[in-house]
């Protein structure tokens, strides 16, 4: 699909309705702090809430919680409950959520190669003004 046309379609559909922009909808989930750092530690395989916890830098209980059912309700993990004396959980990406590592994985090559010129106009921009 051409860009321009992507574009318009894009911006008619947040302009009509955001809720119903279907670009908005998603990436609004997937831009908060925690989502893309736990589907990236899912990304090596089933993790159980205490080794997500640990694995995830600087996550609050509360905040894992909050997280993961977002990523479960839309689609991008799934948990499983296993019948242990003492219940054990385990979360995996689904194949919705693998196949969302991909575009990922490219966005934080780009990201990488790009943060110094980020960083530099940023400071140009506040230098400006003041």
């Amino acid at each position: 699909m051409p860009t321009n046309e992507l574009r318009t379609r894009v911006l008619l559909a947040a302009a009509d309705d955001p809720g119903k922009c279907a670009v908005r909808d998603v990436l609004d989930h997937l831009a908060g702090k925690w989502s893309t750092l736990v589907l990236l530690y899912l990304d090596d395989g089933p993790r159980r809430f205490g080794a997500l916890r640990r694995g995830v830098p600087r996550i609050s209980k509360r905040m894992l919680t909050q997280t993961l059912r977002e990523l479960e309700r839309d689609g991008f993990i799934t948990r499983h409950a296993f019948p242990t004396k003492l219940p054990s959980v385990e979360y995996r990406l689904s194949p919705l959520g693998e196949s969302f590592l991909v575009p990922l994985r490219a966005l934080i090559v780009w990201v990488e190669k790009q943060h110094g010129q980020i960083r530099r106009a940023r400071t140009r921009y506040d230098a400006r003004a003041d």
